[in-house]
């Protein structure tokens, strides 16, 4: 048996035993040098830096591109650093599933130290400032979800915590992006240094956003005396700081018991799970896909590792906003939430299982190669087409990777403008195209209103994923029974015409009163929903 505290040098052997790839480099020699010259600090110690950050680190240090380590800088969860990190002398046991069964597993020691930074930890919280304070720090980068950015509530307005930050200033601020702004500030005073603030989180224009929250702060700061005119020039200027926008994708679940189990049974120790008391599931390996892309901006004013050297997409930003429209309008996204909707329906628990039923495997094949693709624009650095064949052909049939469409379901109403509105648009846009001609995208819409009754295609209850919209869009169909007569224009007419739902009315475009003809038919009784899709599938083919 071997453990990941193991040294990996010296017994390369019981490693290679337990099928485990281990690196080349002196993890010691490595701590010191990112102690001395610190270039990289990534916040969110989380499965997918785990997965892909740590790897492309693990890969530039192999290569001899990246001479220190990644600094983690946890924010939410003490336990993760305590229990994952320090327990474990900072490494990490990556482990690939692809879809035939086969497991690539490698160990990585490219995380030099792991912070949790809150002003509740004070010594780690001072050695964060220290390490923002030293002039070759190059990059930092953020795996913190998209809530770790957000300021304001659902209305708009500042949120509390943000309102207690900017009055109480940068000495002890509760809010991760007042915590950044701390440390911005500090850099700003001990020398003005420049710095990228890269963002991969999974959204569109990630780093405007993390810009727009960072400014948020500090002109509050300014605004109460806390910081001079200077630090905001500082901010806004961007060969002093940029926030370059990336393109991320790469489904890192939580940690799977399957494999874990396989694991321990090919001689590996440390497979155990831990579930935190913040409801962090996370373990001393971590468990992903084999397909991976990540397009960033190119822009850092004090240089930067050679991330194209681990397959990272260096690009312009147009080519980013190119490489993220693809994804989320067209080739990754809008497939997924058809299955989240249509599967929760039909009672399915997996996205693998999903694609085990040709009807969902078609229904994919239409929204993307046929209404989506027309209307794509291409990036160049990703070709859109092959983007699709191998998410429906291996990424998502993958049993190993255990997502479900009850996860993807969640606030589906925040997403229907991204995920079908912007093809709509596209296709109103057009003139060689029209958005009456769409049948799949509007099937799907169809799908989601019957998605909102919350009764399966079975005729049994079901309770539908989390949504801030949820009990405002159930009003709409709480009195509807399937195999009732009802007057589906009078129930649907007020969601369908909501263009901040749809990115447009879609009675303006032609498609209202198609959604409400599926709709109808997907009422009709138990099994509906399945007959459905199948009749549409038919009367295409």
């Amino acid at each position: 048996m071997v453990k990941i505290t193991t040294d990996y040098l010296k017994n390369k052997a019981a490693f290679e035993q337990a099928h485990i790839e281990v690196p080349t480099y002196d993890q010691a020699n490595l701590r010191l040098a990112t102690a001395a010259h610190p270039q990289w600090v990534h916040f969110g110690g989380g499965n997918l830096f785990r997965a892909f950050h740590a790897s492309i680190a693990n890969k530039l240090i192999e290569q001899g591109e990246l001479k220190t380590g990644i600094i983690v800088a946890e924010t939410y969860d003490e336990d993760v650093v305590k229990d994952i990190y320090q327990a474990y002398n900072n490494r990490i046991l990556r482990v690939v599933t692809k879809a035939d069964g086969h497991f690539d597993q490698s160990l990585f020691a490219s995380v030099a130290d792991a912070y949790f930074f809150n002003p509740s930890h004070a010594v780690e919280w001072q050695q964060m400032f220290e390490i923002f304070n030293q002039k070759s720090l190059q990059v930092v980068t953020f795996s913190i979800t998209e809530k770790g950015y957000n300021l304001r509530t659902v209305n708009g307005d500042l949120n509390e915590l943000t309102k207690a930050d900017l009055k109480a200033g940068p000495e002890a601020p509760k809010g991760n992006m007042a915590g950044l702004v701390a440390l911005l500030y500090s850099r700003y005073q001990h020398g003005h240094y420049p710095l990228a603030l890269l963002s991969t989180d999974n959204f569109s224009q990630n780093g405007d956003r993390l810009k727009d929250s960072v400014v948020t702060i500090a002109k509050g700061w300014q605004a109460n005396g806390f910081v001079d005119d200077g630090f905001l020039t500082y901010l806004e200027d961007p060969q002093q700081i940029s926030f370059p926008l990336s393109m991320i994708d790469r489904i890192t679940p939580n940690p799977a018991e399957v494999v874990g189990e396989k694991l321990t049974a090919e001689g590996f120790e440390d497979a155990t799970i831990l579930h935190t008391p913040k409801h962090t599931n996370i373990a001393p390996f971590t468990n992903t896909e084999e397909a991976h892309y990540l397009v960033v901006e190119d822009s850092f004013p004090n240089g930067r590792p050679a991330f194209e050297a681990a397959g990272v997409i260096m690009a312009d930003r147009d080519t980013v906003n190119d490489a993220d429209e693809m994804k989320v309008t067209t080739c990754l996204n809008p497939l997924h939430t058809a299955l989240a909707i249509f599967g929760s329906v039909l009672g399915y628990t997996s996205i693998a299982d999903e694609l085990q039923n040709p009807d969902l495997v078609a229904l994919l094949k239409q929204i993307g190669y046929v209404e989506g693709l027309p209307v794509v624009t291409d990036p160049k650095v990703i070709n859109p087409k092959q983007f699709i064949d191998q998410l429906i052909e291996k990424r998502l049939p993958n049993p190993y990777i255990p997502d479900t469409p009850q996860r993807i379901a969640t606030d589906t109403s925040q997403k229907m403008a991204i995920r079908y509105g912007v093809t709509i648009k596209h296709y109103v846009e057009r003139a060689d195209l029209n958005p009456v001609t769409l049948k799949f995208i509007p099937l799907t819409i169809a799908a989601w209103f019957r998605y909102l009754m919350a009764i399966g295609d079975d005729g049994q209850a079901f309770t539908p994923s989390p949504d801030p919209m949820l009990t405002d869009l159930q009003a709409y169909v709480a009195d509807i029974k399937l195999g009732e007569a009802i007057d589906v224009h009078a129930h649907l007419k007020t969601v369908l015409a909501n263009s901040a739902i749809f990115g447009q009315d879609l009675y303006q475009v032609g498609l209202g009163e198609k959604v409400e003809a599926y709709f109808a038919q997907m009422i009709a009784g138990k099994g509906a929903v399945k007959a459905t899709l199948k009749s549409a599938l038919m009367q295409h083919a």
